[in-house]
C-alpha cells in the first residue's frame, strides 16, 4: 500500500473573510476530488483570512501510479487556482496492511 500525500499552501490576495477563503477552498476541494479522486481537507491557517493550506491524499498500489496522480493534480491547481500558490510539498509513505 502506498499514500501520497501532496500539501498545498496559498497566499490569497485581497481576501479579508473566512467566507471568501471558504469559497475558494470548496472550488479547488470540488476539482480535486472530481478529477483524482482525493481525500482534500483544509489542515493549517484555519483562522488566517490570507492563507489557505490544504492537503489532499491518495492511495494505491504502485509508487509511481501515486507519484503520478499527485503531479497531475498539482498541475491542475496550478492551471486553475484563484490564489497563488506560495509553496507545495509530496510526501509518499510506504506501508503494508496488518496480516
Amino acid at each position: 500500500m502506498i499514500i501520497g500525500v501532496l500539501t498545498l499552501d496559498f497566499r490569497l490576495h485581497g481576501n479579508d473573510s473566512l467566507k471568501g477563503k471558504r469559497k475558494v477552498a470548496q472550488s479547488l476541494k470540488q476539482k480535486l476530488r472530481n478529477s483524482f479522486n482525493l481525500a482534500v481537507s483544509e489542515v493549517d491557517a484555519l483562522d488566517a483570512h490570507e492563507r489557505l493550506v490544504l492537503a489532499a491524499v491518495t492511495v494505491g498500489n504502485e509508487t509511481k501510479v501515486v507519484e503520478g496522480r499527485l503531479a497531475k493534480a498539482l498541475n491542475l491547481v496550478e492551471a486553475a487556482a484563484e490564489a497563488e500558490l506560495i509553496h507545495c510539498g509530496t510526501e509518499i509513505f510506504a506501508g503494508s496492511p496488518e496480516e
